[in-house]
Formats: structure tokens, C-alpha cells, sequence
């Protein structure tokens, strides 16, 4: 099957649908990983490892700004000057969004090929953009690109991928102790439990996604948020629900 198309930037493609016998699953491998995506880090793994938040809009924001405004200043209709510049805007458009889809591709392939097991959580972006304050920040990440691709290339190579359930207090509960805190505020990124432990946010909300993916696995059960006790300790943990990929 073959399909031709134009988009927006004046770039051809063709589509191609065909078997490709090089993809094959890869060699098992024991390693799980829990991954949180974020804003100050686009993912941050289990491992301890960050990685860092290209923000591809951010870096072509200006160039933008000007061909938006240059196209704005321009006649109704569909004249020349104004194809022009319809046409410059949106080939900054296709620009980030090459860089960002090309980063995404890179990345995912890398964790997939690391990975038998990566544990994700199961965010609702569409709903998350509507916050007036982060939805350009949320929509430059792609959070929900970058699960598409990780789910279709575990299917592909033979890994699993598990979605922990969105109420699931992964950022409020101590990897150490299962302490669940009453709040935890995003300027917050660092905490100490009353166990002592002293935790950076977001690593911490990695190892609890893993540990309640592996719980998964192991019962096939599904997350729901925790219950605090009067000693402020969780109620006993349920698994996350899986979603399959």
C-alpha cells in the first residue's frame, strides 16, 4: 500500500505499508525501569538518571513570533504575499516538531532496548493542557508521543510496558517506608520522610512507578491511590492497572 502526501510546509511524503523482517524481538533482559516525565526534566528513570528537556519550541520561539506577526499584518485572502507567509510559519512549525519527533525516536528506542519491563504513568494530557500556565510547556514535551512510541516499539521488540494508574500518589509516598504525605506542591523537589530519608521528588516518584509496575506482574492487579492511615502510614498497597500497549 502506497499513499502520497503533502503537508502544511510544502514537504511530500510517501507512505509505505510493508512488512520489515529486521524487526524482531530483542534478547530478554531482567532490567525494569520506572520512568516520570516531567518539565524541568522531560524523564526522569529509577536509575537516578535525568534527562534533560530540549523545550524544541522554546529554541524557535522567536523566528515564530516574527513570521506570526509578518502573516497577521497581511491582506485576507489567499494572495501571494500571504502564502508566503503562511508558508514560513509553517515551516517553523515542521521544524520543531521534526526536532522533537526525532528526539522522542531516538530516546524511546534506547529505553526499549535497554529494557524487558519499563513502567510509565497513565497521564491524561489532554486534560493537563487546560492548565492556561504549563499547556505550551506540556504540549512542547509530548508526553503522550513520546508513550505511543514507546508502546508501539515494545510491542515490536518484545518488551512489556505498563501504565500505573494516574491517582496513583507516586510523588507523595516514600520509596523507604510507604509514608504517604498529605501534600507535596510542585516548587517542591526535595523532601525528607519522617524515616529519615531524604528524597529528590521525581527520582523518588520513579522507584515508586516501578515498584508498583513489578507489583503488577507479578499479581495482575490494578493501582488505585492509597488510603492514609491515622499515623499518616498508607493502607496496604494495590497493584496499578495495566494498559496494554
Amino acid at each position: 500500500m502506497r499513499r502520497a502526501a503533502q503537508d502544511a510546509a510544502g514537504r511530500w511524503f510517501v507512505s509505505l505499508l510493508c512488512d520489515d523482517p529486521s524487526v524482531q524481538p530483542l534478547p530478554a533482559t531482567g532490567q525494569a525501569i520506572g520512568v516520570d516525565v516531567g518539565l524541568n526534566h522531560l524523564l526522569t528513570l529509577s536509575t537516578g538518571e535525568k534527562i534533560a528537556n530540549p523545550r524544541h519550541e522554546r529554541r524557535d520561539r522567536a523566528a515564530l513570533a516574527k513570521a506570526q506577526r509578518n502573516l497577521a499584518r497581511k491582506a485576507r485572502g489567499d494572495g501571494a504575499n500571504r502564502r508566503k507567509a503562511r508558508l514560513k510559519v509553517a515551516r517553523i512549525h515542521a521544524r520543531i516538531a521534526d526536532r522533537r519527533r526525532d528526539g522522542l525516536h531516538k530516546l524511546t528506542t534506547r529505553l526499549v532496548r535497554e529494557n524487558q519491563t519499563l513502567v510509565i504513568e497513565d497521564l491524561t494530557v489532554r486534560n493537563m493542557v487546560k492548565n492556561r500556565k504549563l499547556a505550551r510547556a506540556i504540549s512542547d514535551a509530548a508526553w503522550s508521543e513520546f508513550r505511543s512510541m514507546l508502546e508501539y516499539k515494545a510491542q515490536w521488540y518484545g518488551r512489556g510496558v505498563i501504565a500505573v494508574d494516574r491517582w496513583f500518589p507516586s510523588s507523595r509516598l516514600c520509596s523507604a517506608c510507604n509514608t504517604l504525605q498529605d501534600t507535596m506542591p510542585l516548587n517542591i523537589r526535595t523532601w525528607t520522610c519522617d524515616c529519615g530519608t531524604t528524597h529528590d521528588r521525581d527520582v523518588n516518584a520513579a522507584h515508586n512507578l516501578l515498584a508498583a509496575g513489578l507489583a503488577v506482574t507479578v499479581c495482575g492487579a490494578g493501582v488505585r491511590p492509597q488510603r492514609s492511615t491515622p499515623d499518616r502510614r498508607s493502607a496496604t498497597k494495590q497493584q496499578p492497572s495495566r494498559r496494554e500497549p
